[in-house]
Formats: structure tokens, C-alpha cells, sequence
């Protein structure tokens, strides 16, 4: 299947920065990048149009990360507790995804959605802290600490 390029329309995480013209697969470009207003098809008429609002894109773009950064500072040093059943021989069962992180970060009244969280390896399997990535923006990222604690 031949690759479709794209004009970004701003930075997107190994992939480009605002203007950059990429090639793509075809789904990745018509069922997520174009819908999201993340991209545009890198027809003639676009790449003119995009010229044409190049600095509006760049002063949006300048504000996002702004606004990132003011977000990854409420969030910087944030520790949240995560609470599991855990078996006689100290094996915890099941595990502590992004979706059990995102909760518990809401639940102190902060902003954070699960796919802002990257966790590495994967879900959280044993008692203790771990420190979690956070992605705000593709420029921004901060560690938190998940601490997973046994069930009185």
C-alpha cells in the first residue's frame, strides 16, 4: 500500500513538526491524523492555504505549549496511592493500568487522561513506588510516583 503525505498541522511525537510534509499510511492519515485536525492532505490548494496561516498555527501552537507547561507544573511532584488485594505470600493480584493512575490522579482533583501516561513495561505488578511518565504535550513530559500499596 502506497504512502499518503500529509501536511502537520503541529508537532505530533516522532513523527514531525508544524509544516513539516511526512508520508504516512493511508489510515493513520484519513481515520486519525486529518479528523483530528492534527494534519491535512499535501494537495496544492492545502499547502497554500497552510502558508497563508502558517503564523496563526505557530502563535496556537506556541499557546498549547504554554498551557502545557502551566499544566505539567500543578502535576510536577504529585504522589498518588493506588491501593491493591494482595496474597498471603506478597504476589498482588492483578495489576495497576493508566486507567487505575488517571483515577487516582482525578480523584486529587488534578487534570490528567490516561493517554497522557506512558508506563514503559507495561501495567503496574508489584507493591511499592514507580515512578510513571507523564506526557502533557510532545515537548513536555514529568514523572509523578505511584505508590501501590497492599489492602489493610
Amino acid at each position: 500500500m502506497a504512502a499518503m503525505e500529509v501536511i502537520l498541522l503541529e508537532k505530533i511525537q516522532n513523527l514531525g513538526d508544524l509544516g513539516d510534509l511526512v508520508k504516512v499510511r493511508p489510515g493513520y492519515a484519513r481515520n486519525y491524523l486529518v479528523p483530528q485536525g492534527k494534519a491535512a492532505p499535501a494537495t496544492a490548494e492545502n499547502r497554500a492555504k497552510f502558508e497563508q496561516h502558517r503564523r496563526e498555527l505557530e502563535i496556537s501552537a506556541a499557546h498549547k505549549l504554554e498551557l502545557a507547561k502551566q499544566r505539567a507544573e500543578t502535576l510536577r511532584g504529585v504522589t498518588v496511592q493506588v491501593v491493591r488485594r494482595v496474597s498471603e505470600e506478597g504476589t498482588m493480584f492483578g495489576s495497576v493500568s493508566t486507567f487505575d493512575i488517571a483515577d487516582a490522579v482525578q480523584q486529587k482533583g488534578l487534570d490528567l487522561q490516561k493517554s497522557e501516561i506512558h508506563l514503559s513495561e507495561g501495567p503496574l505488578k508489584a507493591i511499592g513506588e514507580h515512578e510513571v511518565t507523564i506526557t502533557v504535550h510532545p515537548e513536555v513530559d514529568i514523572s509523578i510516583t505511584v505508590s501501590v500499596v497492599p489492602e489493610a
